[in-house]
């Protein structure tokens, strides 16, 4: 009876893991499958962005609704219900016949993401104990880090065998799959909101903040010109933070607040959400970097970048059940903080190694480093953030946790953008002057590489137009030396992050024992 019972929980996590898996995949898979996509619709790039858009912010605006609502009914009727939205939105969206109806059922399969990943990690928390917790937490660790790693592998393979819609039709079978799993193998928790008012307040403030900020956010990604003062992107970003601090006077007056504020007053909780929101600034949101480095600069198809950066994914793999090992025999917060301080090192030898003459070769070590800070860092993460937590307060944790990694994304890809796009274009500005062309093309390519950026500067240089022009060879350099330029400043900054994250996991965080 024992051995059955035990045999169920690790079937459980493999419900989780799949769920988990399948949620944030559909963040990073659908960015290799845009080109095809642009042509498919006969629409533009820029047109597409709320492709990916639409899924960022309402999953990040979601994530503490159905925390709170799976801590009061039920994780695992919340967890099926999030499956079933997440499987029904990818089939829509796999036969949209239109941008607006992929756009919305972006939105709408977000819901259900949200849903998945924040309660499994709650639900594996309260279906496993003392060691075999920590060890299972390490698992959908790695499954976390895994399926953000290997979006574009995974994407870039679909689209190439079958198309775009592949990547939505995928998740039916498979979430078919894991909501059978959950069905009868995962246990469920305690209704701990019977008898309770909802807080529909809270919830509403909670979600016009969260969404102000990532909006305002997304804001200033694709439009790096506009000033932080312009009220396009300063507007949104001080209504979130006037709506947080409204949100957080009314939960301290409700009787049956939607989240417990107490949990802030917890050292350990505090420094977990420091980790998780430099995790996902620095390790997460360097990922698109890194892709737009192999695919436009390297030459490397979305299928052969996914497949470089297994060299990344696979430490996921690797360590991850190793890890969670390791964290029940050692300390959490050293080995966290250790881990941390590799991947700062990882991007200081990715700065160091872009030149022009670099080859696949010349990323491995730095990619090897931040594939084990991820590794390591993600599963604990999971772990010691829910140690102390009380049980119904578990999905509201974990909720945090992932809302805080998720807002670090959204942060550190605009922070890594324009500090690329700002060391990018002031050696544009610098050295665009020594190639010796005539001015009007001078001034006309300068302001084509500005628009572009530095992601499609590489297509301006490398122009069919431009390859018998007497300059070529010239401007051509200047603008390789000019990415690489803002590609080493991305590294840094980069580096910084984590190296906070680091410091703020070895001041805050506190050893328990299990």
């Amino acid at each position: 009876m024992t051995e059955e019972k035990s045999y169920k929980k690790w079937l459980a996590l493999a419900a989780m893991s799949l769920g988990v898996f399948m949620a944030l995949l559909d963040v990073t898979v659908v960015n290799v499958a845009l080109p095809t996509m642009a042509i498919d619709f006969k629409t533009t790039f820029n047109n597409l962005q709320w492709v990916l858009n639409a899924y960022t912010i309402v999953f990040a605006v979601m994530l503490l609704i159905v925390s709170k609502l799976g801590d009061m009914f039920g994780r695992k009727k919340i967890f099926i219900a999030s499956m079933f939205v997440f499987v029904i939105a990818s089939a829509i969206n796999g036969m949209a016949s239109s941008l607006l109806v992929l756009d919305i059922g972006r939105g709408v399969q977000a819901i259900g993401g949200s849903g998945l990943m924040s309660l499994a990690m709650a639900l594996v928390a309260s279906n496993f104990e003392g060691r075999e917790r920590g060890t299972a937490l390490g698992i959908l660790g790695s499954v976390i880090g895994l399926s953000t790693a290997s979006g574009p592998l995974v994407g870039g393979w679909l689209v190439e065998a079958f198309g775009w819609p592949s990547i939505f039709y995928i998740n039916v079978p498979v979430g078919i799959v894991a909501v059978i799993m959950t069905w009868i193998n995962v246990k469920e928790t305690p209704s701990y909101g019977k008898g309770q008012s909802i807080d529909f307040l809270g919830m509403l403030l909670s979600a016009a903040a969260l969404f102000s900020a990532v909006y305002g956010l997304i804001q200033k990604e694709t439009n790096v010109h506009w000033a932080w003062t312009d009220m396009r992107i300063a507007g949104w970003l001080i209504a979130g933070f006037v709506l947080a601090v409204i949100f957080v006077l009314v939960e301290l007056k409700v009787k049956t607040p939607m989240m417990n504020l107490k949990m802030f007053k917890s050292i350990n909780f505090v420094g977990a959400v420091i980790v998780a929101f430099t995790l996902g600034a620095g390790v997460y949101a360097i990922n698109a970097y890194l892709t737009g480095l192999m695919q436009n600069y390297m030459g490397y198809t979305a299928f052969q970048t996914g497949l470089r950066q297994l060299v990344i994914s696979i430490w996921s793999l690797v360590l991850g059940p190793v890890t969670g090992i390791l964290g029940n025999k050692y300390s959490k917060k050293w080995m966290m903080s250790g881990a941390l301080l590799l991947g700062g090192i990882g991007f200081l030898l990715l700065a160091n190694a872009m030149t022009t003459k670099l080859e696949f070769i010349d990323l491995v070590p730095a990619m090897i480093l931040m594939g084990i800070t991820n590794a390591i860092v993600n599963p604990m993460l999971n772990t010691a953030g829910l140690e102390g937590v009380a049980p119904q307060e578990m999905g509201m944790a974990a909720g945090l946790l992932n809302v805080f990694r998720q807002f670090g994304v959204s942060f550190g890809v605009v922070m890594l953008g324009l500090t690329q796009t700002n060391h990018y274009e002031k050696y544009l500005n610098a050295h665009l002057d020594s190639v010796k062309m005539p001015e009007a093309a001078a001034t006309g390519l300068h302001k084509a590489l500005v628009e572009a950026g530095p992601f499609s500067g590489h297509a301006v240089a490398f122009s069919d137009r431009l390859a018998n022009a007497p300059f070529a060879h010239a401007f051509q350099q200047v603008v390789l030396n000019a990415y690489d330029k803002g590609m080493a400043a991305v590294g840094v900054t980069a580096a910084i992050t984590v190296f906070i994250g680091a410091v703020g996991a070895a001041v805050f965080m506190r050893e328990r024992k299990n």
